[in-house]
């Protein structure tokens, strides 16, 4: 399969960025993948030590990606404690 690949991109090297960009992309989507399952407070791999991870989030914590004009070290407690 890839003596295939090799040889339809040595005839074909316009091809050559499509296979660049189809990678790089499948790439960045298996980090994100990643990073959502082991950064996320919602996911909880260890159901004995800690059965509910978010529980513990502060509210100076910034857990999401990407956070549009939020400054998260001004945020102050507002909820009860369990």
């Amino acid at each position: 399969m890839l003596a295939t690949i090799s040889k339809q991109l040595r005839n074909h090297p316009a091809l050559i960025p499509l296979f660049f960009f189809i990678g790089g992309g499948a790439a960045m989507s298996m980090m994100y993948l990643a990073r959502l399952g082991l950064r996320n407070p919602d996911v909880c791999w260890d159901r004995k030590n800690n059965p509910e991870p978010w529980n513990k989030l502060g509210p100076t914590d910034q857990y999401k990606f990407y956070a549009v004009n939020m400054d998260y070290s001004k945020l102050k407690k507002d909820r009860p404690d369990f």
